[in-house]
């Protein structure tokens, strides 16, 4: 009896057993799973969190980049538009500086030739007032040395070449007084007021070579002054 009793109590266990296992294997699949879930879901979290940050932190970088480069566009094509703006002055400025440049280049020619030719004329007329100074000069000497000697020389017909040729050095009645005495006339004034006539007319002739030599002089420092100033405007140009 109690060995019957005794596999009864065991088959009622297994039955119960048999009966209670596929609920816990079923239980302790759904706990296995909630695990599972739970720790997936805290890995996702975790990935999320780390997402979140780096858009928060990377993605800020990001749009401050874009707002710099943006900002950097805009400045490039204010730069450019002033760039090509600047273009266009200089593009102007240099056409004037080209045709200043001309310009100061023919000025300078022309005053090159200009100046040429006033210096080949005060070189002549210098030498011939330095030739009728001194032929003036020795007339003096010579008529107040021997007077009726001097007439009969080439100095004389010199001299009375050179009062034909001055109109200014001396008043006509002294210039015909003189030349009255050069050809010997009766009614000529003496030799010593003929000497005082020509002493004033070589004074004269002294003052005008002075006044010439001066004005050439200023000439070649404007002229001077004039391709100073043109040089220097074409070196800045």
């Amino acid at each position: 009896m109690v060995l019957v009793a005794s596999g009864a109590a065991l088959r009622s266990r297994e039955t119960e057993a048999a009966l209670a296992n596929p609920i816990r294997k079923v239980v302790t699949m759904l706990q296995s799973m909630q695990t599972k879930v739970q720790e997936e879901g805290e890995k996702e979290q975790a990935l999320y969190d780390k997402y979140m940050c780096y858009c928060k932190t990377a993605g800020g970088d990001l749009q401050e980049s874009i707002a710099k480069a943006g900002s950097s566009i805009s400045e490039l094509g204010t730069k450019i538009k002033a760039a090509e703006e600047q273009k266009v002055v200089l593009g102007e400025e240099l056409k004037t500086a080209q045709s200043d440049r001309t310009a100061a280049k023919a000025a300078m020619a022309e005053a090159t030739a200009v100046r040429e030719k006033e210096a080949a004329a005060y070189a002549a007329e210098k030498a011939d007032d330095d030739k009728d100074i001194a032929a003036v000069a020795k007339a003096i000497k010579a008529i107040t040395g021997m007077a009726g000697s001097f007439l009969q020389t080439t100095g004389a017909q010199m001299l009375k070449q050179i009062l034909l040729g001055k109109r200014d050095d001396l008043m006509d009645d002294e210039r015909q007084d003189v030349l009255a005495f050069l050809s010997g006339m009766q009614e000529s004034p003496q030799s010593g007021q003929i000497v005082g006539i020509l002493k004033q007319m070589a004074d004269e002739m002294k003052k005008g070579a002075a006044e010439a030599a001066a004005a050439e002089e200023g000439a070649i420092k404007i002229y001077d002054g004039l391709m100073a100033a043109k040089k220097k405007k074409r070196c800045l140009l």
